[in-house]
């Protein structure tokens, strides 16, 4: 392993410092930014994506240079060789389990690229190279899978609350659910109502949530059609 200099101490900063670290590579950081980085063979960027052009400007000429956003183009990082590294995996802090998730990189050259695929092996990742022309559909599968997700979770909650359910009794549900998608694909996971066609029991949710949460009925409308057309779906992995 190159030595590495973490800028940005951040959520994700601070928790790939102390992952490569701990898999033994030689890291400095994670630094503030504006620090030198003198003296390192990579500098790994973790910052957010509008000021990677900026950090990577203050870098001196020599080390391979990369950055964490998912869709930020790898020219932000010019003039230096540079790789992109995106763990796919929710982070938030010291301690967060890289091994065994994916990671999505790419480099401008062979050297760049076999740098990104080092750093994300070291930490025991599953490698996907992903292109530039692929980079933001890649990232609004992310979001749908985690940020969306928690906004939809968020949702939940306040109904829940309505009728005196509080976070941890939804808690089971939605690990059973992933659960069941993660092995069996959307379409054959999808239970409830609409799944089985239970038209007047829907129309009665569509009511309470009317009456309890008025400002949600645009989402909950947007989700019922969409598991409508995957109720219909063919079952496969892929769904």
């Amino acid at each position: 392993m190159p030595s590495i200099t973490v800028i940005g101490a951040g959520r994700m900063g601070t928790a790939l410092a102390a992952a490569l670290r701990s898999a033994g590579a030689d890291v400095r950081g994670p630094l503030g930014r504006g620090e030198s980085a003198a003296g390192a063979e990579v500098v790994l960027l973790c910052v957010p994506d509008r000021e990677i052009a900026a950090a990577a400007s203050k870098l001196a000429e020599g080390p391979i240079v990369g950055h964490v956003s998912a869709s930020a183009p790898l020219d932000l990082l010019l003039p230096h060789e540079r790789f992109s590294l995106h763990p796919l995996l929710s982070v938030v802090g010291a301690g967060a389990p890289f091994a065994g998730a994916y990671c999505a990189i790419d480099g401008s050259s062979d050297v760049a690229l076999g740098a990104a695929r080092g750093i994300a092996q070291a930490l025991g990742m599953r490698v996907k190279v992903v292109p530039r022309e692929q980079r933001a559909l890649y990232h609004a599968a992310a979001s749908m899978a985690s940020n969306f997700l928690i906004t939809l979770e968020g949702a939940a909650e306040r109904l829940g609350n309505a009728v005196g359910l509080e976070r941890e009794a939804l808690v089971p549900l939605v690990r059973a659910t992933v659960d069941n998608w993660a092995r069996q694909g959307a379409r054959a996971a999808l239970t409830g109502p609409i799944a089985r066609g239970d038209v007047a029991t829907a129309a009665r949710q569509r009511e309470a949530v009317a009456d309890a949460a008025p400002d949600l009925l645009p989402l909950w409308d947007a989700l019922a059609g969409a598991t409508r057309e995957l109720a219909v779906a063919p079952a496969t992995d892929a769904a």
